[in-house]
């Protein structure tokens, strides 16, 4: 399964912003995370229409998550980013060639059809079932400290604004 870098960009994005409660500027993630603000910016308007961030004006403007991050499913950010449509599509190769199989006797998937969905439904099923905030926690295990103090820090979030419900789980 090949995912678009943009998938990347938009889970980290998504984990910075489960451990704020103030909007974060495009450019601020953007910077943040080293990227082109550009590429960024189309990965949060694809998020922005799936409904996962939304977008709020004005000075202290920026995007947000619009659920708590244990509601968003890494699969609902790569459909977001990369689409719903599954890796592979069967031509019904079986069909062609000296011996292909006739019509009439195609009357189910072929098998390398069926292998091929079977894997597609589990890959989905293993993204349904990590959700943002499961990455925020792994990431601050990982870290083998509370990074989202460090990033609340670098992007000026004030000391004594409160953490989301949701990140101190």
């Amino acid at each position: 399964m090949k995912l678009s870098g943009g998938v990347e960009w938009a889970l980290h994005c998504c984990v910075v912003l489960s451990g704020v409660t103030v909007p974060v500027p495009a450019a601020k993630l953007a910077e943040f995370h080293d990227v082109s603000p550009t590429y960024l910016a189309k990965q949060l308007q694809s998020m922005s229409r799936a409904g996962l961030v939304r977008s709020v004006q004005g000075q202290a403007g920026g995007y947000v998550l619009t659920r708590s991050a244990d509601s968003i499913t890494v699969l609902d950010v790569v459909d977001a980013v990369d689409g719903g449509e599954p890796a592979f599509h069967c031509t019904e190769i079986r069909q062609r060639g000296p011996l292909a199989t006739p019509v009439e006797k195609c009357v189910k998937p072929c098998a390398i059809a069926r292998a091929m969905a079977a894997a597609d439904r589990a890959w989905r099923e293993a993204l349904r079932a990590s959700t943002i905030a499961d990455l925020a926690r792994d990431v601050n295990e990982d870290a083998g400290r509370d990074v989202m103090i460090g990033v609340r820090g670098w992007l000026g979030v004030p000391a004594g604004h409160p953490l989301p419900l949701h990140a101190t789980r």
